[in-house]
């Protein structure tokens, strides 16, 4: 069975996205299949397990263009056939398969939009560890020349 549009994707607002995002319903695609694992007696009469899917091209007029090459270059390293699909089937229920999925979703194009954090500056070592790294480096060197054979002595 499949399901063509229906309710809208609704990515909540943060770091990337301030404004949030809604995916009209039109531009996913349902369908549902029977799932596996246990479940009773309904398990093989419903078609509780859902997939959602969503043309990652087709955000290209949701969001800025900056968006949507960073949308893409995160996207295509686990959807390479440009096609997002997530799916459900964890709940018995199909209803809550579909909101499970929509979520799933909702999470991957909010961590998708969220711009990389910034490069960490560059520190330079205090004093204090500098001396410390140089004294346990002396300690060391005395320890190993500890364990060497003794030099005859050569007068």
């Amino acid at each position: 069975m499949r399901d063509d549009g229906g309710m809208d994707l609704i990515v909540p607002a943060g770091p990337g996205l301030p404004g949030g995002l809604v995916v009209p319903g039109a531009m996913l695609v349902e369908r549902f299949s029977r799932a596996s694992g246990p479940g009773g007696q309904g398990v093989n009469t419903t078609d509780s397990r859902v997939e959602l899917e969503l043309v990652i091209a087709s955000l290209d007029a949701l969001v800025t263009e900056a968006q949507f090459r960073r949308l893409a270059s995160a996207l295509t390293a686990s959807f390479p056939s440009g096609i997002m699909v997530v799916t459900a089937q964890e709940h018995r229920a199909q209803r809550r398969n579909r909101v499970a999925a929509r979520e799933r979703m909702a999470v991957l194009l909010r961590s998708a939009l969220a711009p990389p954090p910034p490069a960490r500056g560059k520190t330079k070592p205090t004093r204090g560890s500098q001396l410390r790294r140089l004294d346990a480096k002396r300690r060391r060197s005395e320890t190993k020349i500890g364990r060497s054979r003794p030099r005859p002595d050569t007068t």
